[in-house]
Formats: C-alpha cells, structure tokens, sequence
C-alpha cells in the first residue's frame, strides 16, 4: 500500500515523505503503515557495511542528513561508543578551514576507521569512541557531501554557529536515546571558532542539551596573538634570521613584509606548515588551501609575491598533507552508497576553495566566548601540538593567560609510557596542554592515537598517565 519512504533530502534529514499507491479507507491502517515504514528514521541511516574494511566493528554507526535550515542539509556520520553507549559522553567534532571536511577527523585522526594508502579500512585502535560516542559533522554547506538547495555559499562566522545549533537540534530529534548523554563540543584549527560560538548558543538556548564542556586543538583563537606568537615560533625554532626579529621592534609595516614573504618561503622550501619536522608529502609547492590557512595568520592584502604552484590533481588537498586514499575512497561509489549519499551530491573534497573564498570571518578574538562560558562554570580545554605553526602553541597560551583564571596546577610535564609527552598547565574551569613532537623512524608507525602529526596540526590525545589531564578524564 505504501512504498518505502523515499530517500530524498527531507526524508534523510527528519521528514517523512511516502507515497501511497492506492487510496487509503482506514486512517488507523494509515498511522500503522506511516509509523513502520518512517518513524525509526535514525535506522534507515544505519551503515551496515564499510566497503574496504578489514575486520568487524563491533559498535553501531550512522551516516546521513542533518537539516541545518532552509535548504540546508549538512552530512553526518555517527559512530556509537564501543564502550556503553547509553551511558557514555556524546561528542561533536568539528574540523575547520573554513571549509574543511570532519572526515578526516574520523578517518585519519581520532575516528573509528583509517584508510591505508591503497582504499583498504582498518579499525584504528585509538578511536576516541573507545569511550565516547563521536557525532562528525560535515559544516559549513558546501563542505564535504553537505549541500545547500539554492546552491549559495556564502556564510559567515555566526550563521555558521546558527547552523551548527539547528543541526545539532536535529541529530536529537533523529536520537533522542542520547540527549540525557553528556554533551562536549570538540574542534579544531578554524573550528577554534566554530566550538565557542556554538557552545554559547547551546548553553544560552537549550535545555534539552545536558552541555558539559568544550575542546579545541591547535584552534584559531585570536588573530593578533597568532600572528604575534608565531614570530617567536618561527624565530626560536632557526626559521627566520636575527634581521626579521629585530626589525619587528622598529619597523613594523618593514616587518610584516618580511614575514609573510618568509611564511610563502617557508613552504616552498618544502616545510610542513602544520607539523615542522614532519614530512612534506609531495614536496615543494603550494595549494589554495595553504593561501586559506596563511590568511588565518594574516587578515591583510597579500603582498607582492611570486605566483604558487598549485596542485590541482586532487582539488582542496595542499601537498604537504596526503589526502590521497580519502578523496578516493569517499567518491567511490560503493562507498557513497554504504553512506546514504544521493548521486547528485558534488564530488567529496577534503577542503572547500568555494566555501573558503565566500566565507566571511566576523569573530577576530574568541575571548569574550570564553569569557561567557567561563562564568557559567563550564569546562574547558586548548590543546596543541608543540610543532604545529598554523596556530602555534604559544599563541594558544597567551590566550589562556590572557583570560586571567585562577591558576590551579602550574605548567609542568605529563608523561605517556614514562616519557614526557608534552606539557600542562591548569586554571579554574579551563585547561592548556601541549603535545610534544615525536621523532619517527622511516619503518616505525605512529601509535599514541594519532594521524601521523603527533606534535602537530590535528593532534589529539587519548590517554595519558600520571596526570589526569587526558580526553579520558576530561569527559
């Protein structure tokens, strides 16, 4: 009598649409059929297979549609803990750009799966929903397999948080088994601003969200303070001469040419903007998304500079990152259809030149978020990869420093396997901590639960000893 709901957009993202093929004479027969055929609408996102994957996961998880507001649907992928869902914190993990995809964040940082370099999926022993039930989110629209109707992306810094806040509304809608769940918000780099302005739109808001805290990694922050920091970073790690720093204290406007110059010939001298010591993948060269992260450092015209080589073979990936078996595996079709992605949906790429180059930052300094959240007693947490110069460590500490909170614990090591693995220091109601660089060897792999850039961009922790400063205790 009535079809299987259509998997259009609306149906995918909460509404119901089915379509009856005969007149229906009963409306009890018509409330049976709607209630069995669309009402577990979280199952019909169900993933029941994960083309590539060597081994069994054994905990549920969800790809589809969120609507984030009129003809906005944002991508999702839910992934349930593989401890005790019920019980155990739900978290948010933002990735940021602006542009930039929350895949990676679960397929090459703290997520479930992980891709080898030719498309097969392994189930990474470090995911962080070991313990906590992990909700990535594709934002803003334009982002990913996300997508606006009317096909216009332009978007700004609270439209952005207003849509985030609309999604999230309907995630519990789609789950209402998890709104009694501990709720954190996690993000990193430009999600720096995503995280605190939608945290204060949840906590302001909603009381049907039982928010407990946020955390940002290697996050923007504040413009003036990363700018600033990131001279010190570069100056005390050998990357700019005695030149550069002593014409910062006379010579200002002489100075900043100086240094952005310096920032490009960093790169093209092979440099991992994101993690110094680590390998450049693809060498030389620079992307449009290096240009979109350099313009987090500096909001200014760029100066005359020698035109970049860009790398077009994979769009919206830079060479220092390799992005390669995740542009392939998520636009393999399979794949595509295991996750519930229409085929009209555009092409998956790791960072939106589209969303980046509409995209209108408003928020310059997050302290006032911070500010805001710190008087409601929610917790908080900045960490960072000590090698990391995209946004540097230090900045991320003068930020904290500069919210003067009362300090509990000063800055001392933290230790993993007995070796110190980077540094923390504790406020009331707010944590800073870094994360040391890992030396690796060309045959040794990576195993603290990281993507590769341990000490770097998109670092993360999972568990430390000692001190209970790690995401375990945190949540």
């Amino acid at each position: 009598i009535c079809e299987s709901p259509l998997r259009t957009p609306e149906c995918m993202s909460g509404g119901t649409i089915c379509e009856a093929t005969m007149m229906l004479q009963s409306s009890a027969l018509l409330f049976t059929l709607l209630f069995a055929g669309c009402w577990a609408q979280d199952e019909a996102d169900l993933v029941t297979s994960v083309p590539g994957l060597i081994g069994i996961p054994n905990f549920k998880h969800y790809s589809g549609y969120l609507q984030a507001g009129p003809g906005k649907y944002f991508h999702y992928w839910f992934v349930e803990s593989q401890n005790n869902p019920s019980t155990d914190p739900l978290v948010l993990w933002l990735s940021g750009g602006p542009g930039c995809s929350s895949m990676e964040g679960l397929l090459a940082e703290n997520g479930p799966f992980h891709l080898n370099d030719n498309g097969t999926v392994y189930l990474n022993p470090y995911s962080w929903n070991k313990l906590a039930n992990m909700l990535y989110l594709e934002s803003p629209a334009g982002v990913g397999f996300s997508y606006s109707i009317s096909g216009n992306y332009q978007t700004s810094d609270p439209q952005v948080a207003e849509d985030n806040y609309k999604a999230l509304q309907q995630f519990f809608s789609k789950f209402p088994s998890f709104a009694s769940n501990n709720f954190y918000v996690f993000a990193e780099s430009y999600g720096g601003v995503y995280a605190p302005s939608l945290s204060q739109l949840i906590i302001s808001r909603s009381t049907n969200i039982n928010f407990k805290g946020m955390g940002v990694g290697n996050g923007m922050t504040s413009y003036a303070l990363n700018d600033q920091s990131l001279i010190y970073f570069g100056y005390y790690h050998g990357l700019f001469g005695d030149d550069v720093q002593l014409a910062s204290w006379s010579q200002c406007l002489s100075w900043f040419l100086q240094v952005y110059s310096a920032l490009y010939q960093i790169q093209d001298t092979g440099l991992n903007i994101y993690d110094l010591y680590g390998q450049c993948y693809g060498g030389v060269g620079s992307s449009a998304r290096y240009a979109a992260d350099v313009s987090n450092l500096f909001l200014a015209p760029l100066p005359s500079l020698p035109p970049q080589q860009e790398d077009t073979s994979i769009p919206g990936v830079p060479r220092c990152i390799n992005g390669t078996a995740m542009y392939y595996w998520l636009n393999d079709p399979t794949v595509r259809a295991a996750l519930h992605i229409p085929r009209s949906i555009q092409t998956w790429e790791l960072c939106s030149s589209t969303v980046g180059s509409l995209y209108q930052r408003v928020y310059m300094d997050m302290s006032p978020f911070y500010q805001d959240l710190l008087q409601r007693n929610v917790t908080l947490l900045l960490y960072s990869g000590d090698v990391d110069m995209a946004c540097n460590f230090i900045g991320s500490k003068w930020f904290v420093e500069a919210l003067n909170q009362q300090v509990v614990s000063q800055y001392r090591p933290w230790f993993y396997n007995n070796q110190i693995a980077g540094y923390v220091e504790q406020y009331e109601h707010i944590t800073f901590l870094t994360v040391k660089v890992k030396t690796v060897s060309l045959n040794e792999k990576v195993t603290l639960g990281t993507s590769g850039l341990l000490g770097g961009h998109g670092v993360f922790v999972l568990k430390t000893t000692g001190l209970t400063v790690s995401l375990t205790c945190y949540l």
